[in-house]
């Protein structure tokens, strides 16, 4: 097992690997390989903690880093990290490569000076590796609701002080759902289709803590 860097000619594989991951997981089909197509060339994405996982020469797991902030009632600014997507074969899924890979990029990002991520995702997946609610944090997104799916992780012991604060992604995010899908067409045909994993997802999205 292997970890390191992605490179400019490992692109194409993990866009598919991504495409595996995601296929009808949140919504019938996916988005989350255009996402990793275009966050690259993104100022706020970080080459540094852009990783992947080879096993017998062959990608089966990626791990991929943005900046992030957080901003006070004061507009004060805390700069953090938030990742996404994290995709992982579905052969080598529920094995604990991804932890492994998750866990891995912690320590790369302590190297690099980073103290604290924010995510969004699904609790059931992270709270092992030791993400709590943003509610504990006083963490909001921008309609100072506290989501379930918000998720916090200090990689240093108090690294959020204490306030109110709200979460403020990168603008990568935010894409226009049309390239997404010409994008996709550029790939093998798959059918789109409803999974039960679709319904946990709206759950979790349209949830909030209080």
């Amino acid at each position: 097992m292997l970890i390191r860097n992605e490179v400019a000619s490992d692109y194409r594989e993990v866009e598919e690997l991504t495409r595996k991951a995601f296929w009808n997981l949140y919504v019938p089909g996916c988005i989350e390989h255009y996402l990793v197509h275009i966050m690259r060339n993104h100022k706020d994405f970080l080459p540094a903690l852009d990783l992947v996982m080879e096993c017998d020469h062959s990608i089966i797991a990626n791990i991929m880093y943005t900046k992030a902030r957080l901003v006070d009632e004061k507009g004060k600014e805390k700069s953090v990290l938030t990742f996404g997507p994290l995709s992982v074969l579905p052969a080598y899924q529920r094995k604990g490569y991804g932890k492994k890979l998750l866990e891995y990029s912690f320590q790369k990002a302590v190297e690099l000076g980073y103290d604290a991520i924010v995510i969004l995702g699904n609790p059931e997946n992270y709270i092992s590796s030791g993400f709590k609610s943003s509610k504990r944090y006083n963490i909001c997104t921008g309609d100072k609701i506290f989501p379930t799916a918000l998720l916090v992780k200090e990689l240093c012991e108090g690294a959020i002080p204490k306030g109110n604060w709200t979460f403020q992604e990168s603008p990568v995010f935010e894409f226009d759902p049309q390239a997404a899908e010409a994008f996709d067409q550029t790939f093998e045909k798959l059918e789109k289709k409803y999974q039960v994993s679709q319904e946990l997802f709206y759950i979790y999205s349209h949830s909030q803590v209080f």
